[in-house]
Formats: C-alpha cells, structure tokens, sequence
C-alpha cells in the first residue's frame, strides 16, 4: 500500500505557545525540537513511502526545512490536526492508501505503533479510521489520577466494544472504576495514543463537517467522525518496554527528557 505519513504542528497552542520548537534533551545531553524529535519518530517507521510535516506558521516550516524535512504550509482556518492532514491530501491528490497522522506532540511513539495501523487498513478494507490503545500499568494509570487531581489536561483514555470499535474516547479517566485496583488485577483504562491512520475519503469527509459537540467539549478531534456515524477502530498495542508519554504542557517536559534519557535516545 502507499502510505503518507503526516506530522501536523501548530504553534499557537493554548496550552503551550510554540510548543513544537521547544527543546528536548536526550541521553547525551543534545537539545532537539520536538518536531526534530517527531519527524525522528516517524523516519523509524518502515514501510512509510512520504513523511511530510504540515504546518500553518512559517517557524515550522523552516526549522523543519533545516534538519531536511518535508513541510508543507497548511491554512491556518485548520482547527486540528485532522483538518491539517486532510489539507495536505487534498493538496497531494489521490494515490494514498492510507494517511496517518504522527501528531507533533508525540516523540516518543514507537513505529510498531504506526505500523500496526497500518496492517489494520491492509486487512480490513472496511476499516475508514484507525487508532492505538495502550493498557496503562499502575504507574501510568497513577499519572493519569494525578493530572486530573491538580487540574491539567492530560492524557486522553478510550473505551471499546470487544470488536475494537470505540465507544468513547475522555480526557477524563475511563472507565471509572470506584476503588483502588489489586496488584494481580488488569487495569481496565486504556491510554489512548495520538497517532491515527485513514482512508482518504473519510479524511476528506472528515474536512467538510462541522465541529460537533462532543469534540467542543472535550477537545477531542476524532470525535467528529463518531458523531457523524464513522466508526473508529481501536487497535491495542503493546510497550514493549518502551514509555510512552505526549507533550500536552510544559510540566511534560521533564518526564519526557527523563524517559530519553532512560531509552538512551540521543
């Protein structure tokens, strides 16, 4: 299948102001932007045949051009990610099997996470949209706890039917469970990873909708196309070994510098 890989970047985020240049540091001490880091993250994927950085903001563009990026200029109209990709579809015409978006906050996302979305679209042609689920240990499950105890958005949590199909994704904890977990006891949230893969028609659809409720409240992108009868797949995947953490606020930073330095990532 051909595959385009799409690393949407905004600057003017709300909660972190110009967040994808804001410097990393890795094992050996070598400060990295994070759009460095995500388009490092998305060449280690196999099988990817085009990885083009979309953005609105002309810094992007040419500190992406810098370290020998793709970038494309992308409306600034483009409320999320989504939109971004489906900017650049449109812009790349027809030809693409399948469109994942490697969102620019994420570094640390391993390609085995990619690439099980993709074999997803390759097996199953019904498969519009697709997503990965991760289930959360005590540790990142207690994260999450904390993060919403002080106040700060965090990470997203996804609920599923036993075919995959999602029923709801929360930057709220779900499901809620009401007591403290056994140590023998499977977690039962699910991290909810920020990567997607689509269809080119359901992206371009996607484009054409108008921001639904749900996604207003919760800040959630791919609850428009559950609002509007598209079903989301969600695709467990599996650590490794590997932490997983996005970039959501600047108290993020330190976690994230202290896991690159514990993968020994440069």
């Amino acid at each position: 299948m051909a595959v385009l890989l799409v690393i949407p970047a905004r600057y003017a985020s709300t909660r972190f102001p110009g967040k994808p240049l804001a410097e990393l540091r890795g094992a050996g001490g070598e400060a990295r932007s994070l759009i460095r880091r995500s388009w490092d993250a998305a060449r280690e994927v196999e099988g990817v045949d085009r990885v083009v950085v979309a953005t609105d903001d002309e810094r992007i563009a040419e500190a992406a051009a810098a370290f020998g990026a793709e970038a494309m200029l992308t409306p600034e109209t483009c409320r999320n990610g989504t939109e971004r990709c489906a900017a650049v579809a449109r812009a790349l015409g027809p030809g693409w099997d399948v469109i994942v978006n490697l969102q620019g906050d994420a570094p640390l996302t391993p390609p085995w996470f990619v690439s099980a979305l993709v074999e997803a679209m390759a097996t199953d042609p019904d498969c519009a949209v697709a997503t990965p689920v991760l289930r959360c240990d005590a540790a990142a499950l207690a994260g999450f706890v904390e993060d919403r105890r002080h106040g700060r958005v965090g990470a997203t949590t996804a609920v599923f039917d036993r075919s995959g199909r999602a029923l709801y994704f929360s930057k709220e904890v779900i499901p809620y469970t009401g007591r403290t977990l056994g140590p023998d006891e499977r977690i039962p949230v699910f991290h909810h990873v920020g990567v997607y893969s689509y269809r080119r028609d359901a992206l371009l659809a996607y484009d054409g909708w108008p921001e639904g409720p749900l996604e207003a409240w919760e800040g959630l992108e791919q609850l428009r196309f559950m609002e509007n009868g598209i079903a989301v797949r969600c695709v467990e995947v599996e650590a490794q070994g590997r932490a997983f953490w996005e970039l959501n606020n600047p108290q993020d930073t330190p976690r994230i510098e202290a896991i690159l330095a514990a993968q020994g990532m440069p």
